[in-house]
């Protein structure tokens, strides 16, 4: 990160520690909702306990990162782009924890049959995730490194979609055992672990435009 902060190392340490933040939480999120599915009550409870400390000092390291931007006039220039990052960057937190208190306050029945599913749907949309949190570490060292980074998070953010569509085609089709109000809370759970692989497409997105502006 040094590329960028050659005279900040106080904001490259928050940084660093804002971004590790982020992607235990992420990772909290996908193992939160595998003890769900598993019926692991307890570890579950663990899990939303976690993600409340960690959201909560997300919160705290991103409002001290941009205090120390405005208190020392850092890169004017890369600014509102660095923030616009870091804001999509503390979504994934945010839609983390909303997504995982979801789970705890519906409590969605998910039928023997289709929870394999949602494992799989629940891994490939966190890997999404997961596949952008380099390329973020990178834009700070090497910038020209970015783009060809981002290529995984597309793929799966793609492979996450279908798999969500396969799963309310079987809830829909097949499972006719299911009232509707069943089979629309089911999809809604599909849709709740799909954004997260939503809002790593968008921060790849924005990382790829601002690593273009530093490359030109």
């Amino acid at each position: 990160m040094s590329l960028l902060f050659k005279n900040a190392k106080q904001l490259v340490l928050q940084i660093d520690e804002f971004i590790n933040t982020v992607e235990q939480g992420i990772l909290v999120f996908k193992e939160g909702v595998l003890n769900y599915v598993n019926h692991d009550k307890d570890l579950f409870a663990d899990k939303i306990a976690t993600i409340d400390r960690l959201e909560a000092t997300a919160d705290k390291l991103q409002r001290q990162i941009d205090d120390e931007f405005y208190r020392h006039s850092l890169l004017p220039q890369n600014i509102n782009d660095i923030e616009s990052m870091l804001d999509r960057m503390d979504e994934l937190i945010d839609i983390s924890k909303d997504n995982l208190y979801q789970f705890a306050l519906e409590i969605p029945f998910l039928p023997e049959s289709i929870r394999d599913d949602y494992k799989r749907l629940t891994n490939t949309s966190v890997e999404a995730a997961l596949c952008v949190i380099p390329a973020v570490r990178t834009y700070f060292r090497e910038p020209v490194k970015v783009r060809d980074m981002l290529s995984k998070v597309y793929f799966y953010e793609k492979e996450t979609d279908k798999i969500s569509r396969s799963i309310k085609r079987k809830v829909f089709h097949e499972m006719h055992d299911l009232d509707l109000a069943q089979k629309i809370h089911l999809r809604y759970f599909a849709l709740h672990i799909e954004t997260i692989s939503d809002k790593a497409e968008g921060l790849a997105d924005v990382l790829s435009i601002m690593a273009l502006k530093l490359n030109i």
